[in-house]
């Protein structure tokens, strides 16, 4: 196993929708997956995309821990999202609610922005045995899983950032908010 460079925005790989990946179970795929994990949890991430790690391929490995499950999906789940990998995943929203939240991205390193996501999806995925999975998201699991996604499609977050005074360096962000709390007298 190895650990992978990361694109950062503007490279032309995270900018290109990736080709789906024709035979799941290859020792080459194996492989990219086994560098990938290795990679997001070297980088301190929830998930990460081929593209980022300069494959165009419709891979994703993501987790989510117990901390960040919604009460809905403990009960189902019985804490954290393991360890998944998505091949040629697709997402199918479930309702028209979203939600905005704050996202950050290992290819856009040191920025944080408010993205307004799906609260409640269904993906379907093929594993790395080729089978066929489907699964129901919400909240911060259903926003790993699109954020994800958009990486096989070219989008990255900044470009769902619905207000641009919501997205900027996440230290600036947080400085200017802990100042904004000091003026009005509640830090």
């Amino acid at each position: 196993m190895a650990i992978l460079k990361i694109a950062r925005m503007g490279h032309p790989v995270l900018k290109t929708p990736a080709r789906p990946v024709e035979d799941p179970k290859s020792p080459e795929i194996r492989a990219l997956v086994a560098d990938m994990v290795e990679t997001m949890i070297d980088a301190d991430g929830t998930g990460l995309a081929a593209p980022q790690v300069h494959v165009s391929l419709r891979i994703v490995v993501f987790f989510v821990d117990a901390s960040r499950v919604s009460e809905e999906e403990e009960l189902e789940e019985g804490g954290a999202i393991p360890l998944t990998v998505m091949i040629n995943p697709e997402i199918e929203p479930l309702s028209d609610e979203t939600e905005a939240d704050w996202e950050g991205c290992l290819s856009v390193p040191g920025m944080t922005g408010e993205v307004p996501r799906f609260n409640h999806i269904r993906y379907r995925f093929l594993g790395l045995d080729g089978k066929p999975h489907e699964r129901e998201a919400t909240g911060f699991h259903a926003r790993v899983v699109q954020h994800e996604c958009d990486h096989l499609d070219g989008i990255l977050y900044p470009q769902r950032v619905v207000d641009m005074k919501r997205f900027g360096f996440t230290d600036a962000l947080m400085q200017g908010t802990r100042k904004h709390l000091e003026d009005i007298g509640e830090e």
